[in-house]
């Protein structure tokens, strides 16, 4: 399974643009979204190119291959105009003996359900990761529109248990981690 994760695209409809021509050129099975599509929220500056109503049509464009979490500035009013489900707090994802929890980040209350070697895979912070803390994994692939602490915008691949995040903007490799099923 090939699968490429997004955040925080914040209604930018520059990374948007960008979030799609990478999704067009790798053809994942899958394009995950960790949520806050539409909008920046009281503690964001605006995003380049801040038009969330640019952003619905190129996000509805890829509506059959989208898995997306709730993020905690997108709302029913979102999902009103998104052709995919917006609203689920969490997914879980399963993969050559990996399971990846897939959520926001807001909400981290699911740590008490995970096992050894678990993925936890969200957005929220718009800070990259990818460590072991503890037993299990935490991977965020920072965010797309407006990274924070000298982050650039960013995306990440995942395939056969190896996690690669990307500048959105150049396309370099930022940081990898390979796991394996046994871990």
């Amino acid at each position: 399974m090939k699968l490429m994760f997004a955040s925080d695209i914040h209604g930018s409809a520059y990374y948007a643009e960008l979030v799609r021509d990478v999704f067009l050129k790798e053809a994942p099975d899958k394009l995950v979204l960790l949520g806050d599509l539409l909008y920046h929220g009281p503690r964001n500056d605006l995003p380049r190119e801040y038009e969330p109503k640019k952003v619905i049509p190129i996000l509805n464009s890829m509506k059959e291959r989208i898995l997306c979490v709730r993020g905690n500035c997108d709302t029913e009013v979102d999902q009103m105009v998104l052709e995919f489900p917006i609203m689920a707090d969490y997914a879980a994802m399963f993969d050559s003996g990996l399971t990846m929890y897939i959520t926001h980040g807001h909400h981290l209350d699911m740590l008490s359900l995970m096992n050894r070697g678990d993925i936890l895979i969200h957005g929220h912070t718009h800070v990259q990761a990818m460590e072991r803390q503890g037993r299990i994994y935490y991977i965020n692939p920072g965010s797309t529109s407006i990274p924070k602490e000298g982050n650039r915008p960013s995306y990440m691949m995942y395939e056969k248990g190896t996690f690669v995040i990307y500048d959105l903007e150049t396309g370099g490799e930022i940081s990898r981690l390979a796991i394996g099923a046994a871990d």
